[in-house]
């Protein structure tokens, strides 16, 4: 068949099965013309240009090596004396960053309280709030203890005069000028403490001529204190006082003495010459 081929072909006679077959030939080639990519293919100058860039090894870490386009100017970089090639920018400093949250442990225990500050600055008085609302009732309270008076005084005086008998006399009164309470007993002439503690008394008598004055402020059957004055031809006012500590129901009154010794005291309807007065200073403590 090759040697009718030839012998077709030097006989200027074409098969047709040579033109079937040129025909499709053709065809798978304008098929795969079609589905190739239309980029272009790298010219010889880009080919040059990456095989240098890659043919040269930089790290980027490394402060000695600088990249750079190999059209770009170079920009000598001052203080740098190594290789002779220069980056076209400067450098950014690269600072070491620590985290300190992935160093930090775990909480620890919690320590001991330390000692007390010293005192600050009292500061200025705030304003006044408001007002506020009213609070619930609160509980009864217990009972208290009963009520007692913790007052005691009184004053009293005498119009007429007295003279000795043969027994001893208490000093009666027959004006009253204070009786708190009514702690002085007017019908016996003494004052009875209803109130222990402490009280002060006083006692003021006029003295008669050419007689004796002989008293004394007693407590309960006890004399205390004597009020005394000489004969003489000129009458006085004679005074004494005292403090006595008493106890509950103690008796305090004025006894004038009995006729052996020669004595009296004046007074007159007109004016008060004799005054007896006590009063409570101190109540003792329960």
């Amino acid at each position: 068949m090759l040697k009718h081929s030839l012998t077709a072909l030097k006989g200027g006679e074409e098969p047709q099965w040579l033109v079937m077959v040129t025909r499709r030939l053709l065809g798978h080639v304008l098929i795969f013309i079609c589905l190739t990519p239309t980029t272009g293919a790298p010219s010889i100058e880009n080919i040059e240009e990456e095989s240098s860039t890659q043919d040269r090894c930089v790290r980027c870490c490394n402060p000695h090596e600088y990249p750079m386009h190999p059209t770009t100017t170079p920009n000598p970089v001052p203080g740098q004396h190594h290789s002779g090639y220069y980056p076209p920018y400067p450098m950014p400093h690269i600072h070491p960053h620590i985290n300190i949250t992935i160093l930090k442990g775990d909480k620890g225990e919690k320590g001991e309280r330390g000692p007390h500050g010293k005192h600050g600055k009292e500061g200025p008085i705030g304003i006044q709030g408001p007002m506020g609302h009213k609070g619930e009732r609160g509980l009864a309270g217990i009972p208290g203890d009963s009520y007692k008076q913790h007052y005691s005084a009184f004053s009293v005086g005498r119009k007429k005069g007295l003279h000795s008998s043969d027994y001893y006399q208490t000093l009666l009164f027959d004006t009253t000028f204070v009786n708190l309470y009514g702690h002085f007993n007017m019908f016996k002439g003494k004052f009875y403490c209803y109130i222990p503690g402490i009280y002060y008394f006083n006692l003021n008598i006029h003295t008669w001529n050419f007689k004796e004055t002989y008293l004394h402020i007693m407590k309960n059957d006890q004399d205390m204190v004597i009020c005394y004055a000489q004969p003489s031809d000129r009458s006085i006012m004679q005074s004494q006082s005292i403090m006595l500590e008493l106890e509950e129901n103690d008796e305090v009154w004025v006894r004038l003495y009995k006729r052996e010794r020669e004595n009296a005291v004046y007074s007159d309807d007109v004016d008060i010459y004799v005054t007896f007065n006590g009063y409570l200073i101190k109540p003792s403590l329960d």
